[in-house]
């Protein structure tokens, strides 16, 4: 075989060069991919801005008034003390606390009763009516709660609720639902047509499918709906501020704004420790449902 021969015939037997920037292949076996120094450095970036701002709150509240006014606020505390969370939960902040809690459950089960059963006749029903309310239900998400405190105001007054703890759940849970609809809309449109077939083939009704079908299916939205919900009725200030009066009514939004205002703005560790008893529940919300979230939030996107 001549050369020429040789010199066609060897670029295909070694087969097609590595794309530059693609990853390659070492003599061991492994992929050798190329640092990327530009994510990292934006991820230490956003690392460092979301971790300072929690220290600075953590190492404030463990340490006492004369430590924080000398040292600085960034520095580590010379002797960590914990009577500011005492000092906390004897002013009353435990009844805010308590207060957030039952709304924001009361606000989540209510959301996630009312959500599903509405996105299940969204995806099922092939009725115009059903697509058109689908449709208004969705303009919620573009009217703020500022908009309309007013005749909220007025219906709760007229409800004869003003001041409970019921009339902070169920404004908070109607401006919930949009949201908590769409996802679910878009978690149950993932489920292949094939299984609801079968289960109608089996002689299964609404309710058990609903029940035996779409639940499991959809516990990565339900998770979702569940923890952005919990989140949007523990950080809810403008329905606790209106529609409360009485300090047994308070949450623990309006709670550390009181807090604060009572404190003079002069003792900021107690200050800090109010803080973080407010995002101890959070941080439980996020720990629990962090798996789902992801799924959750993207579902729909790939059809």
């Amino acid at each position: 075989m001549s050369s020429r021969t040789l010199s066609t015939v060897e670029p295909a037997v070694r087969g097609p060069r590595p794309a530059p920037g693609r990853a390659r292949r070492r003599g061991t076996g492994h992929l050798y991919r190329r640092p990327d120094w530009l994510g990292g450095l934006g991820a230490a970036v956003w690392l460092a801005v979301v971790a300072v701002p929690l220290y600075y709150v953590l190492a404030s509240s463990l340490r006492d008034k004369s430590d924080y006014l000398d040292a600085g606020p960034l520095s580590l505390p010379h002797h960590v003390v914990l009577s500011n969370y005492r000092t906390v939960l004897d002013s009353g902040f435990a009844t805010y606390l308590w207060n957030s809690v039952l709304v924001t459950l009361c606000t989540v089960a209510l959301v996630l009763a009312l959500a599903l059963p509405a996105a299940y006749a969204i995806v099922r029903s092939r009725s115009r009516f059903v697509s058109l309310g689908f449709s208004v239900m969705l303009m919620g998400l573009a009217i703020p709660a500022q908009a309309t405190i007013v005749p909220v105001y007025l219906l709760i007054t007229r409800l004869h609720i003003y001041d409970t703890l019921t009339a902070i759940v169920l404004p908070t849970a109607a401006f919930s639902l949009p949201m908590a609809i769409l996802v679910l809309t878009s978690t149950m449109r993932d489920i292949p047509g094939e299984l609801y077939e079968a289960m109608t083939v089996d002689g299964a009704d609404a309710t058990h499918t609903l029940r035996a079908l779409v639940l499991p299916l959809t516990r990565p939205g339900l998770v979702t709906v569940g923890v952005y919900t919990a989140l949007g009725a523990w950080n809810g200030f403008i329905f606790p501020l209106v529609l409360t009066q009485s300090d047994a009514r308070r949450t623990v939004t309006l709670g550390l704004w009181n807090y604060q205002g009572q404190q003079g703005g002069i003792n900021v560790p107690a200050t800090m420790a109010a803080v973080v008893l407010s995002l101890l529940p959070l941080l439980a919300a996020y720990l629990f449902g962090r798996r789902h979230l992801l799924s959750g939030l993207t579902a729909g996107f790939g059809k």
